[in-house]
């Protein structure tokens, strides 16, 4: 007993270690590859470096977090093949310790690590995705539209050269928003009037209002019951519903809420639940990628060069993103339920990699 208790804990603490050393070169290059393109956004602006790099270590967090799955996979073919070098694992099985329980404690080290990064690190960085958000909008050159959903209605703004327009509407239902009120304001922001209809078609960028109502900016009517009425906006159906196109920005601990939300205003939840369900398998997906290290390293052997295992890692985790990739469009596209989409190919990789480490135990 004592003696599994020491080397669990000495096999622990080294995966650890190698996750911080993987950890740090993957963040250093995400924050030098951002970095640049934050560079290059700001070239026709007078502001220095400061900005740039400030707005890197905003986003680089949450890109990490994205990529930490790969991380893990790194770190644990660096982590198997230094025991195998060092003959560490020969030590271990002389002791009694077969491939798979080797591979038992960085297992458990990965499930926990995902919680920790589902549940503190996510909230952290979608907190700092938001900051960036608001911080690069202000220099956007295009910026004359946005939207957004809250618990007060849906939420539009929208800008030209000759006015300002508010639209509050209380929810989406098919193609129409109902309950729309339109604030006009001229170009120096001033109050113009407002439009108030039951609801306003939204197919196409010329909005059809019914049963419409306008009031200057004294409350006087000027004009009510009109039963139709053309409206240009810069948004239409399908802009409405991309409204949640960055979901880094939403907590793991607010998906719930934000999915009730969507519903309550007509919006399809799909994405947000994509999004739930990752979060949920993400304790599993790093499990997936300690596994898969494992057989690359402990299931194969490639007489020590290294250079071999780096490029397995490589292509495996083009292969892997663009699995994910796919698994995730055919969700989107309905083509499949939104956890079969998210949780499938982490299946597939956690019985290729189980399968794989049963053939090396029995080596």
């Amino acid at each position: 007993m004592i003696r599994s208790f020491v080397i669990n804990k000495y096999l622990a603490l080294e995966f650890f270690k190698v996750v911080i050393n993987i950890s740090f070169s993957f963040f250093c290059l995400a924050f030098i590859l951002n970095l640049f393109e934050e560079i290059n956004f700001f070239k026709d602006y007078d502001i220095g470096i400061n900005i740039p790099i400030f707005l890197s270590l905003l986003f680089v967090p949450s890109l990490f977090y994205n990529m930490f799955p790969f991380v893990i996979l790194f770190s644990g073919i660096w982590f198997f093949l230094k025991i195998k070098k060092t003959d560490e694992i020969i030590a271990m099985k002389v002791s009694g310790l077969s491939n798979f329980s080797v591979i038992v404690v960085p297992s458990v080290v990965s499930i926990i690590l995902g919680i920790f990064f589902v549940t503190t690190v996510n909230p952290i960085t979608s907190v700092l995705v938001k900051k960036y958000e608001g911080i690069k909008g202000v220099y956007e050159k295009d910026q004359e539209y946005l939207a957004a959903v809250t618990v007060n209605g849906i939420w539009i703004k929208e800008k030209d050269l000759t006015k300002n327009n508010i639209i509050r509407s209380s929810n989406l239902k098919n193609d129409k928003l109902l309950d729309v009120t339109i604030y006009e304001f001229d170009k120096n922001n001033d109050f113009v009037r407002r439009i108030e209809a039951d609801s306003a078609d939204i197919k196409t960028l010329n909005w059809k209002l019914n049963k419409v109502s306008i009031i200057d900016n004294e409350g006087a009517v000027l004009s009510e019951n009109i039963e139709n009425l053309s409206y240009i906006s810069m948004y239409d159906i399908k802009k409405i519903r991309s409204l949640y196109s960055n979901l880094d920005t939403i907590s793991f601990w607010s998906l719930q809420t934000e999915i009730e939300l969507l519903e309550k205003r007509g919006y399809s939840p799909r994405e947000v639940e994509a999004k739930f369900q990752r979060s949920l398998a993400f304790p599993f997906f790093l499990l997936s990628m300690l596994l898969l290290s494992g057989v690359f390293t402990l299931g194969m052997n490639f007489k020590d060069n290294n250079l071999t295992y780096i490029f397995i890692a490589i292509i495996t985790t083009v292969i892997i993103f663009y699995f994910n990739d796919f698994s995730a469009a055919l969700g989107k596209t309905e083509k499949l339920p939104v956890e079969v989409s998210v949780w499938m190919p982490i299946v597939i990789i956690f019985i290729f990699g189980s399968v794989g480490l049963i053939h090396a135990n029995q080596k």
